[in-house]
């Protein structure tokens, strides 16, 4: 069988794409969590390892080998040129893990590519449709705030790093709308119906 049809989906902070995710798996659909396995990555893949040792120093792993997470978040969040770096160290191993997790699932009619960052990091060329989560601002702070304790300034911040939701929407080749008024597992299953007959 050929190549299956690759699908991104994305969304901002508190979109619902993880859940929306969540549905598609329930469905059979296999998924590929970019953001996990960046994370795995970090600490098993030892090109990887010795890559962010070398640029941001042994603070950024802790005596066990797990990653210190904390020391790696504060060097990156303010400032943009070190986050870049580590981007360009992440995600061209994330890029060649993904390239053999599609070969594995090569008898799929279709496949879920999820990522934050997928137009940001350019990964979306590589796929062939993007499915963008929907959900108004205010919601997702809320969920955020919920979800992981943290401040609704530290929530408006990281939304700010993000690409706009306008920009986003005009991207995308589908509009999941998981803002609490339209139920989205009716939304998953047309469009996975929809996606089967045009990967068929």
């Amino acid at each position: 069988m050929a190549n299956p049809l690759q699908i991104g989906i994305t969304g901002g902070i508190g979109s619902g794409k993880t859940l929306v995710s969540k549905i598609f798996a329930c469905l059979g659909i296999p998924v590929y969590d970019a953001d996990s396995h960046a994370k795995e990555l970090m600490t098993t893949d030892g090109i990887l390892v010795s890559q962010i040792k070398k640029e941001f120093g042994d603070l950024s792993y802790l005596s066990d080998g797990a990653l210190n997470r904390k020391y790696l978040s504060e060097v990156v969040f303010n400032n943009q040129e070190k986050l870049d770096i580590l981007n360009k160290l992440v995600h061209p191993r994330v890029a060649e893990n993904y390239t053999q997790w599609v070969k594995r699932n090569s008898d799929q009619v279709y496949i879920l590519k999820e990522a934050a960052l997928l137009f940001e990091t350019g990964s979306y060329q590589a796929l062939n449709k993007i499915i963008v989560v929907h959900a108004p601002e205010e919601v997702r702070i809320k969920r955020v705030m919920h979800r992981d304790g943290r401040a609704e300034q530290q929530v408006k911040e990281i939304i700010r790093k993000q690409m706009s939701e306008e920009e986003k929407l005009k991207r995308a080749d589908f509009i999941l709308y998981n803002d609490e008024s339209s139920l989205i597992i009716p939304q998953v299953l047309t469009l996975h119906n929809q996606l089967r007959t045009q990967a068929s």
